[in-house]
């Protein structure tokens, strides 16, 4: 199959695309047909040297570059990406099977976004003087050198550029590897970024499977890695990455919750829960999958709640009009099927969706369950799927134990209409990324990232600076120097 902005290779090093069909194939399909459109092939041992050495090979001059030399190159790949979002959103969907609707607005324009942010703050990165009597110290920002970047499945484009815009901003080098189920995107984030300006080396894609993964983290060449992905692959990364002493930012899952009072905007409320569960299909780390409603508004909630999930436009991705679309892959559907078949047994209400569609493809329903408690197994593991448990509460007191009892702590959101509430509830959330009558929203000025299991350091905004750079401190004696002997 053929089709715009088609990357020609499997891997992108050094400037160029490069292939080497020894690796393991891996097929790329599309979620809404189930066929495969694309292959590429795993990384073997020479790509995965060629790329490292390749990075490590660029770094001291990218480095050595002004950081307003830096952020113009970054700037003019934004404004490739902005000119191309069409193309870019069409293989984001083939990529992820993501309706175009969406990946019109929130992928390619995100990764954009984030590469013109980095590109303006490239220049502003400096250290600081220190007065000390006559003496005095200054410190200098620098680079970490090569950085290694691994993506998830959901959000490959953007993903690829909210990893590698600081990382290039500050003079770091990068080899980004994509999921293996979304191979596609970050291939032509790489053509566009040397198409703007960037030294060969600077910016480098490889594809494969864990393996690929491990030789890159636990590469001595490498000192910073950032991985998006689930809570066990992270603890498995970070513990790698620990034994050699290595930076890391690990973004990882979340079980998060959404608290909306009996004074919400009932339609606002309804629609964040729709933007924080059924939005990319559910496969968001961030998600609101447990809903807490107060009593009082409880079955008004439910009610409205089902009346709109049920005007989802379920069909083609590349149809604009179509506004759910299905899941990444055969396996997560069936592992969301699970949750579901877990939540009736345990004794959830179905309010709608639960079932398989008969169609070819990889899709599910939009799927609601009232309800639910604490203890069920659809309210305490993340699912990653169309799947939203509502949970019933009567005092804020008693939300936010509830809440905040989970070993993740991503994102969390409340819907109310006292501001006094909002801050004091959005305060007492053990979560990283919080939201007071709205949800999902990921500018990239905000810093995002997890507290708890679901996460170490932060993207985006001026934190995601001091994830890529270190501060080296100088001290400068203006006199004599004393001496015991």
């Amino acid at each position: 199959m053929t089709y715009p902005t088609q990357p020609t290779a499997s891997h992108f090093i050094d400037g160029t695309y490069v292939e080497d069909s020894a690796g393991t194939p891996i097929d790329v399909i599309y979620p809404a047909t189930g066929k495969v459109i694309a292959r590429v092939h795993s990384a073997t041992p020479a790509i995965v040297e060629r790329a490292l050495a390749s990075a490590r090979a660029a770094q001291a001059q990218w480095a050595a570059m002004t950081g307003a030399e830096r952020g113009r190159i970054l700037r003019r790949a934004a404004d490739l990406m902005r000119a191309r979002n069409h193309d870019l959103s069409v293989l984001e969907t083939y990529d992820t099977g993501k309706p175009y609707q969406e990946t019109s607005v929130a992928d390619a324009t995100s990764g954009a976004d984030a590469l013109e942010y980095f590109g303006g703050m490239a220049a502003t990165l400096a250290g600081q003087h220190i007065q000390l009597g006559q003496d005095w110290v200054y410190t200098r920002r620098e680079p970490l050198g090569v950085c290694v970047g691994i993506g998830a499945w959901n959000y490959p484009t953007q993903i690829a550029c909210w990893k590698g815009a600081p990382a290039m901003a500050c003079g770091n080098t990068m080899v980004f590897k994509p999921s293996e189920t979304t191979p596609l995107s970050a291939l032509k984030v790489a053509e566009i970024l040397v198409e703007a300006g960037l030294p060969a080396g600077v910016f480098n894609v490889i594809q494969g499977l864990g393996d690929v993964g491990a030789a890159l983290v636990t590469d001595p060449r490498v000192d910073k890695v950032s991985l998006t992905g689930s809570v066990p692959t992270g603890k498995k990364v970070y513990a790698a990455a620990a034994a050699g002493m290595k930076h890391v930012t690990m973004e990882l899952g979340g079980k998060s919750p959404l608290l909306v009072f009996d004074d919400a905007h009932l339609d606002n409320a309804v629609g964040g829960a729709i933007l924080g569960n059924f939005y990319s299909s559910g496969q968001v780390c961030s998600n609101g999958t447990r809903v807490f409603v107060q009593k009082g508004i409880k079955e008004a909630f439910l009610t409205r709640l089902a009346e709109r999930v049920g005007k989802a436009v379920i069909g083609d991705p590349m149809d604009p009009d179509t506004s759910f679309g299905p899941m990444v892959s055969q396996r997560q559907m069936e592992i969301v099927e699970g949750y579901i078949a877990r939540g009736i047994a345990e004794g959830a209400r179905l309010v709608c969706g639960g079932n398989r569609l008969n169609r070819d493809g990889f899709w599910l329903q939009p799927t609601v369950f009232a309800d639910v408690t604490d203890d069920m197994t659809i309210a305490r593991e993340e699912i990653f799927g169309p799947v939203m448990s509502v949970l019933d509460f009567e005092t804020e007191e008693e939300a936010m134990a509830r809440a905040n009892a989970t070993e993740f702590g991503l994102s969390a959101g409340v819907f109310t209409s006292d501001m006094t509430r909002a801050h004091r509830v959005a305060a007492g959330f053990q979560a990283g990324a919080c939201f007071i009558n709205s949800y999902n929203d990921a500018p990239v000025e905000a810093p995002f990232g997890g507290m708890k299991m679901s996460g170490v350091g932060r993207e985006n905004s001026a934190a995601a600076i001091e994830h890529y750079s270190q501060l080296k401190s100088v001290y400068v004696r203006m006199g004599d120097v004393e001496a015991p002997y």
